[in-house]
């Protein structure tokens, strides 16, 4: 593992020395690929080194041991400081394991959201709005920017569906294990007996495609344009600045009218598609999920029951790690991380188990 890490640190100031060069920064494709590589092993290297620091003090505190007699003054401060530096060598070795588990290439990316009211009627479209609201809450938490893509509502100020772009660093490593069926159970304010119902939404996250990955031609494409509905004052229905993307290989259609202007209603769309067809064409790719993600964080499927929010009994239970925590509002306020971090953990774990039964320090 040392070896491989001290091949790590080479790549690194290779880089570094690349990013220097003159053809590098004439090359806007090569100096950014360089750059994104590069910050991609910055924390790994810098872990790396201080590991390397720790162990030379480690040396030099071993060498003064046995150079001093155990009555000697010195020998108890030394002997604190070698347990100490053990310590956080250990800690260390730890977060340089984690370092070198095999990447998600796409946590680093931004996120198109798919939220939709299932079963439940308005019940169902309530917990919908409530949902956007508190992921808009946690990407707010978070520093990134939520920018709504096409939004449907019902008549009790619900949402029947909403797409949204989350932007942000690390916006898909953190909200990829939401996706999947999301089940809230409360008695709705209609309800005069006080009778419990059961409702689902359904929540799609995917990972923005780049443009160099998705390329579509535009004899693919119908495009629809119609005039906007919904909030927006007295142009909003009299411009045709809404806009409709049908991708005719695949039948996938998308639809924008969060913006003034066709062009940018458009662009959005075109944002949304790629993203959708990135997806497919990594399902055909990756038709043979590994097992122990499937039991960390399921396959993904939409049809696939992952949370239930229980209001009566101030309870939000994950279903896939066993995990309950009695702090609901919370939870709808945006504070996720309680969630998200027993997923990821739980994921890393398993990667864990993988790379120290190979590889030692």
């Amino acid at each position: 593992m040392l070896e491989k890490l001290a091949q790590i640190e080479q790549t690194y100031e290779e880089l570094t020395h690349k990013l220097s060069l003159p053809e590098t920064i004439a090359d806007p494709a090569a100096f950014r690929e360089a750059s994104k590589t590069l910050s991609d092993l910055d924390n790994t290297v810098k872990l790396y080194r201080k590991y390397q620091d720790l162990r030379r003090q480690q040396e030099d505190t071993e060498e003064m041991l046995q150079g001093l007699a155990k009555d000697d003054e010195l020998y108890e401060l030394a002997q604190t400081e070698h347990k100490d530096l053990l310590q956080k060598l250990s800690g260390l070795e730890g977060e340089l394991r984690k370092e070198l588990l095999p990447k998600d290439p796409n946590d680093a990316r931004n996120v198109v959201l798919e939220i939709r009211a299932g079963t439940g009627g308005d019940e169902a479209t309530l917990f919908a709005g409530e949902l956007f609201r508190m992921y808009s809450r946690y990407a707010e938490h978070r520093g990134w920017k939520v920018d709504i893509i096409d939004l449907s509502e019902s008549g009790v100020r619900g949402i029947k569906e909403v797409s949204a772009i989350i932007e942000g660093r690390g916006a898909f490593s953190r909200l990829k294990f939401e996706g999947g069926v999301h089940r809230v159970q409360r008695v709705p304010d209609t309800e005069a007996s006080g009778r419990i119902h059961t409702s689902a939404v359904t929540v799609a996250v995917l990972p923005e495609a780049e443009d160099v990955e998705i390329d579509i031609a535009e004899k693919d494409l119908r495009i629809d344009r119609y005039c906007s509905s919904g909030p927006g004052g007295q142009g909003v229905n009299t411009t045709y600045s809404a806009v409709r993307i049908t991708h005719l290989p695949t039948n996938l259609v998308v639809t924008c009218q969060d913006e003034r202007s066709q062009i940018k209603n458009r662009a959005k769309a075109m944002r949304v598609l790629k993203a959708r067809l990135l997806e497919i064409e990594t399902e055909k790719a990756q038709s043979a999920i590994s097992e122990e993600r499937r039991k960390m964080v399921g396959s993904g499927d939409r049809s696939e029951k992952i949370r239930t929010y229980n209001f009566p009994q101030n309870r939000v239970t994950d279903h896939r790690v066993g995990l309950t925590l009695h702090q609901l509002p919370q939870v709808m306020e945006g504070e996720l991380d309680p969630l998200i971090d027993p997923l990821l953990a739980s994921l890393q774990a398993e990667k864990m188990r993988e790379v120290t039964s190979t590889a030692t320090f």
